[in-house]
């Protein structure tokens, strides 16, 4: 029987992905970041994976890319960021799979961040994810 998990935490200094049940961490995926640098997310088009708490609201098995996750980003303090600086949040923050007719490539994506912001795994590893992780499900990206 598979676990259940009820959390993601994603820790992008070391570019890892973890998937957790009842606390405790049940897989390890090293992944690929926005092109943009480590710092936060402030604004659509900056790059940058963002930073705060979120949950799955959608899966996408038909997108661009070997299937996505769809992270609530932007929350309520992204906006208030995003707002500061005169500008819009952006969206479309996925963990997802490599870009269709990519997954070739496999694990070698992870030489450098390359994402416009989202987290990103090779199309095995979302299929595992996808099969473990439903819509509802927290995510926390910390630094």
């Amino acid at each position: 029987m598979r676990a259940k998990v009820d959390s993601v935490l994603i820790l992008k200094k070391e570019h890892v992905l973890e998937l957790l049940s009842g606390g405790k961490v049940i897989r390890t995926y090293k992944v690929a970041l926005g092109s943009g640098g480590l710092a936060p997310k402030e604004r659509e088009g900056d790059g940058r994976t963002p930073e705060g708490r979120y949950v799955i609201d959608s899966r996408n098995e038909r997108s661009a890319y070997h299937k996505a996750l769809h992270v609530s980003y932007p929350n309520a303090d992204d906006r208030r960021r995003s707002a500061k600086l005169g500008a819009s949040p952006g969206g479309a923050i996925m963990i997802h799979g490599l870009p269709n007719g990519k997954g070739w490539i496999g694990g070698g994506h992870r030489i450098y961040d390359w994402t416009l912001g989202c987290i990103a795994v090779t199309d095995d590893e979302i299929e595992a994810i996808w099969k473990m992780v439903p819509v509802g499900t927290l995510v926390e990206i910390r630094p």
